[in-house]
């Protein structure tokens, strides 16, 4: 069936979100021409904002309203540790642990080869600037546990070991809750390297 054309064009646009199909983008969009007229006017507000006026901290280049962000603003952070992290949605799983009270630094991106993506095209050089400060004691590699985040981990460290910074890695293993028996070998793997005393 054909849709009228402002139809079809609010479904390409909600297929343009991730893990959106056409039925699902269907779906919202009719769930939209159902919406009261200042309710949709209010969400379209909110897309424009979020896009408008959001931008990224000078410092760590994670996701802010203001410049710098909240988190390298903050007085009471332990300044003498940085946490690479890929993304800014990893910042933000951090931060709900509510435990790590150190610094962050955003490489919007995981060094890739096969996608073209080297190095230069992440935010390694702008870590590798703030590491010149002398407060900073300890770099935490926080990036995904895949080819990717690997990679980028073992470049970042054979880069800043010559410094003398300590330099670690998150652990990687077993959730908790999780049986062994349904772990893979590269899990059960890394949950053995990273095994610790009790």
């Amino acid at each position: 069936m054909q849709y009228p054309l402002p139809i079809s064009k609010l479904i390409e646009g909600f297929m343009r979100l991730p893990g959106i199909g056409p039925k699902t983008a269907a779906r919202l969009a009719f769930y939209v021409l159902d919406m009261k007229e200042d309710d949709v006017l209010d969400f379209a507000k909110a897309l424009v904002n979020a896009k408008r006026e959001l931008t990224y901290c000078s410092i760590c280049h994670h996701i802010t309203d203001t410049n710098p962000c909240r988190i390298c603003e903050d007085t009471t952070r332990d300044k003498s540790i940085i946490c690479v992290v890929q993304d800014t949605k990893d910042v933000i799983a951090m931060e709900k642990m509510k435990e790590y009270i150190g610094l962050y630094h955003v490489l919007q991106g995981a060094i890739s080869p096969v996608d073209g993506i080297g190095p230069e095209d992440i935010n390694i050089p702008d870590l590798l600037k703030r590491l010149q400060d002398e407060t900073i004691q300890e770099v935490i590699i926080a990036t995904n546990p895949n080819i990717e985040g690997e990679a980028t981990a073992m470049y970042i460290s054979r880069l800043i070991k010559p410094t003398g910074l300590k330099v670690t890695r998150i652990a990687h293993g077993l959730p908790v809750g999780g049986d062994l028996e349904y772990a893979d070998e590269v899990t059960l793997s890394k949950a053995i390297e990273g095994r610790r005393e009790l």
